[in-house]
Protein backbone atom coordinates (compact mmCIF):
# COMPACT_ATOMS: atom_id res chain seq x y z
CA UNK A 1 0.00 0.00 0.00
CA UNK A 2 1.16 3.56 -0.71
CA UNK A 3 0.54 6.78 0.61
CA UNK A 4 0.35 10.37 -0.81
CA UNK A 5 2.37 11.31 2.56
CA UNK A 6 5.59 12.58 2.85
CA UNK A 7 6.25 8.36 4.13
CA UNK A 8 5.38 5.53 1.84
CA UNK A 9 3.58 3.03 3.62
CA UNK A 10 5.44 0.07 2.06
CA UNK A 11 5.39 -3.51 3.31
CA UNK A 12 9.55 -2.66 3.82
CA UNK A 13 8.65 0.21 6.21
CA UNK A 14 9.03 -2.19 9.69
CA UNK A 15 12.16 -3.84 8.13
CA UNK A 16 13.21 0.23 7.26
CA UNK A 17 12.85 1.26 10.89
CA UNK A 18 14.00 -1.76 12.56
CA UNK A 19 17.44 -1.11 10.53
CA UNK A 20 17.72 3.03 11.43
CA UNK A 21 16.94 2.08 15.47
CA UNK A 22 19.74 -0.96 15.03
CA UNK A 23 22.33 2.08 13.47
CA UNK A 24 21.91 4.16 15.57
CA UNK A 25 22.41 1.89 18.42
CA UNK A 26 25.51 0.55 16.30
CA UNK A 27 26.76 3.75 16.28
CA UNK A 28 26.28 5.16 19.88
CA UNK A 29 27.76 2.06 21.16
CA UNK A 30 30.74 2.06 18.73
CA UNK A 31 31.44 5.83 19.56
CA UNK A 32 30.83 4.47 23.42
CA UNK A 33 28.70 7.30 24.06
CA UNK A 34 26.71 5.70 26.94
CA UNK A 35 23.19 5.74 25.19
CA UNK A 36 23.09 2.55 22.60
CA UNK A 37 20.18 0.98 24.80
CA UNK A 38 18.32 4.34 25.63
CA UNK A 39 18.33 4.45 21.68
CA UNK A 40 16.18 1.26 21.15
CA UNK A 41 14.51 2.08 23.80
CA UNK A 42 13.49 5.68 22.62
CA UNK A 43 12.33 4.36 19.78
CA UNK A 44 10.35 1.24 21.46
CA UNK A 45 8.43 4.04 23.42
CA UNK A 46 7.80 6.50 20.53
CA UNK A 47 6.13 4.05 18.23
CA UNK A 48 4.41 2.52 21.53
CA UNK A 49 3.35 6.27 22.71
CA UNK A 50 2.88 7.83 19.29
CA UNK A 51 0.44 4.11 18.66
CA UNK A 52 -1.67 4.87 21.70
CA UNK A 53 -2.12 8.86 20.55
CA UNK A 54 -2.90 7.73 16.70
CA UNK A 55 -5.86 5.49 18.54
CA UNK A 56 -7.09 8.25 21.23
CA UNK A 57 -6.71 11.63 19.59
CA UNK A 58 -9.81 11.29 17.64
CA UNK A 59 -12.07 10.60 20.77
CA UNK A 60 -9.93 13.30 22.29
CA UNK A 61 -10.55 16.57 20.27
CA UNK A 62 -14.10 16.28 20.14
CA UNK A 63 -14.40 17.29 23.49
CA UNK A 64 -13.00 20.14 25.40
CA UNK A 65 -12.17 18.82 28.73
CA UNK A 66 -10.56 15.81 26.88
CA UNK A 67 -8.44 18.25 25.05
CA UNK A 68 -7.54 20.10 28.34
CA UNK A 69 -6.49 17.09 30.12
CA UNK A 70 -4.41 16.05 27.47
CA UNK A 71 -2.22 19.17 27.23
CA UNK A 72 -2.20 19.02 30.83
CA UNK A 73 -1.05 15.13 30.98
CA UNK A 74 1.43 16.29 27.89
CA UNK A 75 2.79 19.35 30.41
CA UNK A 76 2.94 16.62 33.09
CA UNK A 77 5.22 14.17 31.13
CA UNK A 78 7.41 17.05 30.35
CA UNK A 79 7.91 18.28 33.71
CA UNK A 80 8.82 14.99 34.98
CA UNK A 81 11.56 14.40 32.23
CA UNK A 82 13.23 18.10 32.59
CA UNK A 83 13.37 17.61 36.34
CA UNK A 84 14.69 14.40 36.25
CA UNK A 85 17.74 15.61 33.86
CA UNK A 86 18.36 18.80 36.20
CA UNK A 87 18.02 17.91 39.55
CA UNK A 88 15.91 14.60 40.45
CA UNK A 89 14.02 13.92 43.81
CA UNK A 90 11.25 16.49 44.76
CA UNK A 91 13.08 19.62 43.36
CA UNK A 92 12.07 18.10 39.73
CA UNK A 93 8.96 19.76 39.86
CA UNK A 94 10.19 22.98 39.63
CA UNK A 95 10.90 22.19 36.18
CA UNK A 96 6.85 22.47 35.55
CA UNK A 97 7.76 26.01 36.05
CA UNK A 98 9.74 27.31 33.30
CA UNK A 99 7.86 25.24 30.73
CA UNK A 100 4.46 26.65 32.02
CA UNK A 101 5.98 30.10 31.86
CA UNK A 102 7.13 29.48 28.32
CA UNK A 103 4.26 27.73 27.32
CA UNK A 104 0.93 29.35 28.61
CA UNK A 105 1.96 32.68 28.01
CA UNK A 106 2.44 32.27 23.90
CA UNK A 107 0.07 29.65 23.89
CA UNK A 108 -2.56 32.41 25.00
CA UNK A 109 -1.43 35.44 22.75
CA UNK A 110 -1.94 32.98 19.91
CA UNK A 111 -5.34 31.76 20.61
CA UNK A 112 -6.83 35.58 22.13
CA UNK A 113 -5.61 36.62 19.14
CA UNK A 114 -7.47 34.18 16.56
CA UNK A 115 -3.47 33.81 15.04
CA UNK A 116 -4.88 30.20 15.82
CA UNK A 117 -7.83 28.31 16.16
CA UNK A 118 -9.53 27.38 18.93
CA UNK A 119 -10.27 23.44 17.94
CA UNK A 120 -8.79 20.55 19.69
CA UNK A 121 -7.32 19.27 16.38
CA UNK A 122 -5.00 22.59 16.09
CA UNK A 123 -4.57 23.48 20.02
CA UNK A 124 -2.97 20.32 20.65
CA UNK A 125 -0.55 19.84 18.36
CA UNK A 126 0.83 23.58 18.75
CA UNK A 127 0.71 23.27 22.60
CA UNK A 128 2.59 20.08 21.91
CA UNK A 129 5.26 21.90 19.51
CA UNK A 130 5.68 24.41 22.54
CA UNK A 131 6.03 22.24 25.43
CA UNK A 132 8.62 19.93 23.63
CA UNK A 133 10.60 23.35 22.73
CA UNK A 134 10.37 24.54 26.15
CA UNK A 135 11.20 21.17 27.57
CA UNK A 136 14.28 20.80 25.63
CA UNK A 137 15.10 24.31 26.47
CA UNK A 138 14.40 23.97 30.03
CA UNK A 139 16.71 20.37 30.24
CA UNK A 140 19.49 22.19 28.80
CA UNK A 141 19.62 25.68 30.63
CA UNK A 142 19.06 23.54 33.84
CA UNK A 143 21.88 21.39 33.24
CA UNK A 144 24.66 23.87 31.94
CA UNK A 145 23.79 26.30 34.87
CA UNK A 146 24.04 23.31 37.47
CA UNK A 147 27.19 21.73 36.03
CA UNK A 148 28.84 25.12 36.02
CA UNK A 149 27.81 25.94 39.86
CA UNK A 150 29.37 22.87 40.48
CA UNK A 151 32.55 23.20 38.68
CA UNK A 152 33.23 26.78 39.08
CA UNK A 153 32.51 26.79 42.75
CA UNK A 154 35.21 28.58 43.66
CA UNK A 155 34.42 31.51 41.28
CA UNK A 156 31.03 31.30 43.04
CA UNK A 157 32.35 32.00 46.84
CA UNK A 158 35.12 34.35 45.62
CA UNK A 159 31.90 36.69 44.15
CA UNK A 160 30.15 36.37 47.74
CA UNK A 161 33.18 37.17 49.08
CA UNK A 162 33.09 40.22 47.24
CA UNK A 163 29.65 41.01 48.84
CA UNK A 164 27.74 39.60 45.81
CA UNK A 165 24.50 38.07 47.66
CA UNK A 166 24.05 34.11 46.68
CA UNK A 167 21.51 34.65 44.01
CA UNK A 168 24.10 36.97 42.00
CA UNK A 169 26.81 35.46 42.48
CA UNK A 170 25.18 32.25 41.43
CA UNK A 171 23.36 34.13 38.81
CA UNK A 172 27.12 35.64 37.51
CA UNK A 173 28.56 31.88 37.10
CA UNK A 174 25.84 29.98 35.27
CA UNK A 175 24.12 32.68 33.10
CA UNK A 176 26.38 32.57 30.28
CA UNK A 177 26.45 28.63 29.91
CA UNK A 178 22.93 28.42 30.55
CA UNK A 179 22.30 31.09 27.99
CA UNK A 180 23.39 28.64 25.12
CA UNK A 181 20.41 26.61 25.28
CA UNK A 182 18.98 29.02 23.05
CA UNK A 183 21.29 28.66 20.49
CA UNK A 184 19.61 25.56 18.77
CA UNK A 185 16.37 27.24 18.07
CA UNK A 186 18.06 30.39 16.95
CA UNK A 187 20.00 28.37 14.65
CA UNK A 188 16.58 26.48 13.36
CA UNK A 189 14.97 29.70 12.50
CA UNK A 190 18.06 31.07 11.01
CA UNK A 191 18.41 28.24 8.21
CA UNK A 192 14.68 27.62 8.01
CA UNK A 193 14.35 26.86 4.29
CA UNK A 194 17.75 27.23 3.24
CA UNK A 195 18.96 23.86 5.59
CA UNK A 196 15.97 22.48 6.88
CA UNK A 197 12.05 22.57 5.86
CA UNK A 198 10.43 21.84 9.34
CA UNK A 199 7.85 19.89 9.69
CA UNK A 200 5.11 22.47 9.92
CA UNK A 201 5.86 23.81 6.26
CA UNK A 202 6.17 20.20 4.70
CA UNK A 203 2.92 19.22 7.00
CA UNK A 204 0.70 22.48 5.35
CA UNK A 205 2.29 21.72 1.33
CA UNK A 206 1.04 17.97 1.81
CA UNK A 207 -2.12 19.32 3.21
CA UNK A 208 -2.84 21.09 0.10
CA UNK A 209 -1.56 24.52 1.83
CA UNK A 210 -0.23 27.07 -0.68
CA UNK A 211 3.79 27.67 -0.16
CA UNK A 212 3.12 30.94 1.36
CA UNK A 213 0.39 29.93 3.80
CA UNK A 214 3.18 27.07 4.26
CA UNK A 215 5.54 29.51 4.87
CA UNK A 216 3.40 31.64 6.87
CA UNK A 217 2.14 28.91 9.80
CA UNK A 218 6.20 27.74 9.94
CA UNK A 219 7.12 31.12 10.76
CA UNK A 220 4.65 32.00 13.55
CA UNK A 221 5.47 28.28 14.93
CA UNK A 222 9.49 29.46 14.71
CA UNK A 223 8.62 32.63 16.85
CA UNK A 224 6.08 31.13 18.89
CA UNK A 225 9.16 28.84 19.52
CA UNK A 226 11.78 31.53 19.85
CA UNK A 227 9.82 33.23 22.18
CA UNK A 228 8.72 30.15 24.63
CA UNK A 229 12.00 28.74 24.47
CA UNK A 230 13.54 32.38 25.59
CA UNK A 231 11.14 32.84 28.66
CA UNK A 232 11.69 29.00 29.85
CA UNK A 233 15.63 29.50 29.97
CA UNK A 234 15.39 33.04 31.76
CA UNK A 235 12.93 31.25 34.20
CA UNK A 236 15.58 28.42 34.69
CA UNK A 237 18.32 30.05 35.18
CA UNK A 238 16.55 31.98 37.99
CA UNK A 239 15.61 28.79 39.86
CA UNK A 240 18.99 27.66 39.29
CA UNK A 241 20.17 30.82 40.84
CA UNK A 242 17.98 30.77 43.63
CA UNK A 243 18.86 27.45 44.83
CA UNK A 244 15.35 25.58 43.42
CA UNK A 245 17.00 22.65 42.11
CA UNK A 246 19.18 20.29 43.98
CA UNK A 247 21.03 16.90 42.98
Amino acid sequence: MRSSSLISLTSWLPLVLLLLVALGALMAWAGRLGHGKAVVTACLRAALQLGAVSVVIAWVVAYSMAVAAFILLMYGVATFTAGRRIAGGRELWWAGVPIAAGTVPVLAILLTSGTISTEGIVVIPVAGILLGGCLTATTLAGRRAMDDLVQRKGEVEAALALGFTPRDAALEICRPAAAQALVPALDQTRTVGLVTLPGAFVGMLIGGASPIEAGIVQLVVLVALLAGEATAILVTVELVARGRFAR
